[in-house]
C-alpha cells in the first residue's frame, strides 16, 4: 500500500493565516511562520502555503512572508497563489518552495501547465482545483472560489494532467470548513480520471474522517486540512496513531 501523507494548510491573507466556511467568513489564527515550526516539528509529511488573496487582488505572492516561512520548514513545501507565468514559478521557488501550485493562472492559461512542466518537471507543478456543485454538475471556481468558471471539473482535471501537472490538490468548497467529512463522491471521480497523486482537500472534521477517506478510496494519496489542524482538534501524532491501528500506511 502507498504511504498516505497528510498535509496542514495554510491560507495567508495580508501576512497571517486565516481560515473560513465554504471559502468565506475569515478569521485570523497566527503567524505563518509560527505554524510552519509547529507543523514541521508535529510530524506532517508536507506543507501548502497558498497566498488566497493573490489572484484576486491581481498581484504577485509577497516573497518576504513565504521566505521566512520556507526558512522555518524542513518537510517539502507547496506554494500557490498569483500564480500566472513562468516567472512567478521561478520566483516561488527561489523563494524555497519545493512544488508550486496553479488554479487561477492556469484557467486563464492552461498551457502554462505545459510550460511549467518543461522547465521544471511535472513533479513540480500541482493543480489546485477549487471545485462546487452547480446544477447537478462539478464546476470549477476561480480567483479562491469566487468565479464561477462554466467549465466541467473533472474533464478540466484530466486535461491539467494531460498537460503536465504531476499532482492535483481537491479542494471541495461545498464541505470546506464544514467538519463533516471529505467530499468522496467528488475525489472518486477525480481519481477515476487521473493517474497521477490527488490530495484531498476539505471537510476534515475528526481523525476518522481520514480513516474514512483512505479506506473508501484508497487511490487518494494524502489529506489536507487546515482548521482542525490550527485549533488542536486533531493532533497529528494521534491522528497518524490512528491510521495505523486502522492499517493505513502512515510515515
Amino acid at each position: 500500500m502507498i504511504t498516505k501523507r497528510i498535509i496542514p494548510c495554510l491560507d495567508v491573507k495580508d501576512g497571517r493565516v486565516v481560515k473560513g466556511v465554504n471559502f468565506a467568513g475569515l478569521q485570523d489564527v497566527s503567524s505563518p511562520v509560527e505554524l510552519a515550526e509547529y507543523y514541521t516539528r508535529s510530524g506532517a509529511d508536507e506543507l501548502v502555503f497558498y497566498d488566497i488573496t493573490a489572484s484576486a487582488e491581481g498581484r504577485g505572492l509577497f516573497p518576504d512572508i513565504l521566505r521566512r516561512t520556507a526558512s522555518r520548514v524542513f518537510i517539502p513545501l507547496t506554494v500557490g497563489g498569483g500564480i500566472n507565468t513562468l516567472e512567478d514559478f521561478d520566483r516561488v521557488l527561489k523563494c524555497g518552495a519545493d512544488k508550486v501550485s496553479v488554479n487561477s493562472g492556469a484557467i486563464r492559461n492552461p498551457d502554462l501547465i505545459r510550460q511549467a512542466a518543461l522547465r521544471y518537471g511535472s513533479q513540480c507543478v500541482v493543480l489546485s482545483a477549487d471545485v462546487k456543485r452547480v446544477d447537478g454538475q462539478f464546476r470549477v471556481f476561480g480567483r479562491g472560489g469566487r468565479d464561477d468558471t462554466g467549465m466541467e471539473a473533472i474533464g478540466w482535471i484530466k486535461h491539467c494532467v494531460d498537460l503536465g501537472a504531476g499532482e492535483v490538490v481537491v479542494n471541495s468548497i461545498d464541505t470546506d470548513g464544514v467538519k463533516g467529512g471529505f467530499d468522496l463522491e467528488m475525489l472518486a471521480a477525480v481519481c477515476q480520471a487521473v493517474k497521477v497523486p490527488v490530495i484531498a482537500s476539505g471537510g476534515a472534521g475528526r481523525a476518522e474522517d481520514f480513516v474514512r477517506l483512505f479506506q473508501t478510496l484508497p487511490g487518494v494519496d494524502a489529506g489536507l486540512a487546515a482548521s482542525v489542524f490550527h485549533f488542536g482538534e486533531i493532533a497529528i501524532p494521534h491522528l497518524k496513531a490512528q491510521l495505523r491501528q486502522a492499517g493505513i500506511s502512515v510515515r
